[in-house]
């Protein structure tokens, strides 16, 4: 159970213990909180000794009379705003004009509560601040969680990007001073380098583009129903070349009438990055085996190679953002790490789930299941 910290800033002291003696008691609880709340409350005869206690303490509301000895309420207001401490305040008052008001509440008041008030009055305000409070909290948090994402895209992009434009240079300066000889020919691995860093700058792209488009899309008008062993024959197509290059045969089960609503693209998505998965992390001459079937809650997806495969840590960590498996099997293998927390997205949008089995050396399977 957490306890949020009350400050009563009030020149009676019957106020101040009536106030602490109510919340003492009190516990609030709502459905989307993580757990119950109770309070632990402080007392400030003074709005000098209620600043004094708001810089040592750090209280998560501020119960806050205005017609203080000293400096008034509304100054602690003041100062609690210029601060841009994370605090709920609530004015307790028995001189409540509309220009209090309207001052109180253009520097961050929250509620009033006019005196004499009833422990439920009390106790109804404290539920609603303290609902508020919580969804600042989760608000602020997804804000610093959206700035860790930013800076983790540049990161990327500047590690994913500048490495291939390094070497794609230094090939074209050996083949621009000639350093190899006048023959064409001894060029040849050097521009075959130079294409596969540009296949991978490509893919990264096309990895942020989906990135972005799964978090901004409104799909309400491009939902239909999907063919979805028409779109697993396109991704297989997509993949061929690459798994011919590996003699990697790919097998497609599917009942041709197999149909789910959604955004197509969506779909495409999450063929091709399972496909170019189990085609990138595959061995020579291995075998990728696409499943897609009905069951009893829904749409079964199945995609399976025989593979170089992962430990359960390494799978652990998969669907994350801009994670990759790294280890001597796959440090040549390029990759954005943004596939699977794509595809990951994707199901959680249907309200699905994917989830991966694997053994090193012996290969992986990922199953989606969308309900219907």
């Amino acid at each position: 159970m957490e306890a949020l910290k009350v400050l009563v800033v009030d020149d009676e002291a019957g106020i101040r213990s009536g106030v602490t003696r109510i919340l003492s008691k009190h516990v609030v609880s709502y459905p989307f909180m993580d757990e119950d709340c109770n309070f632990v409350c402080f007392e400030a005869a003074s709005g000098e000794e209620g600043i004094t206690i708001i810089d040592a303490e750090m209280p998560d509301i501020v119960l806050l009379d205005n017609k203080l000895p000293g400096i008034k309420g509304l100054e602690v207001l003041e100062y609690i705003r210029q601060k841009n401490y994370n605090i709920m305040v609530a004015m307790i008052t028995s001189y409540a004009s509309l220009e209090i008001a309207l001052k109180a509440t253009s520097d961050g008041a929250y509620d009033f509560i006019p005196k004499p008030f009833t422990p439920q009055e009390l106790k109804s305000s404290i539920d609603n601040i303290t609902k508020q409070l919580f969804l600042r909290r989760i608000s602020s948090k997804m804000k610093q969680e959206g700035k860790k994402i930013r800076y983790q895209f540049l990161s990327v992009l500047s590690h994913e990007l500048k490495a291939p434009l390094n070497a794609i240079e230094g090939y074209l300066n050996i083949m621009k001073e000639k350093q190899a000889g006048i023959d064409i020919t001894a060029y040849d691995s050097m521009i075959e380098r130079a294409l596969e860093r540009v296949e991978g700058m490509r893919n990264l792209t096309m990895d942020l583009l989906d990135f972005t488009k799964i978090r901004l899309d409104n799909r309400r008008d491009k939902v239909k129903m999907v063919n979805l062993r028409q779109t697993a024959k396109m991704s297989v197509s997509t993949v061929k070349p690459y798994a011919i290059q590996k003699n990697i045969s790919i097998k497609l089960e599917a009942d041709d009438k197999i149909e789910f609503e959604a955004d197509p693209y969506d779909m495409e998505i999450i063929f091709n990055n399972l496909l170019s998965n189990a085609v990138k992390y595959n061995r020579d001459n291995g075998i990728v085996t696409v499943g897609i079937s009905k069951e009893k809650d829904g749409i079964v997806i199945l995609v399976s190679d025989n593979g170089i495969g992962m430990t359960e840590e390494e799978a652990s960590q998969l669907f994350k953002e801009f994670v990759r498996i790294r280890n001597d099997k796959t440090k040549n293998i390029s990759g954005s790490g943004l596939g699977l927390s794509i595809v990951r997205k994707i199901t959680d949008i249907y309200h699905g789930k994917i989830s991966v089995t694997s053994k090193p050396d012996e290969g992986t399977t990922f199953r989606v299941e969308l309900p219907v």
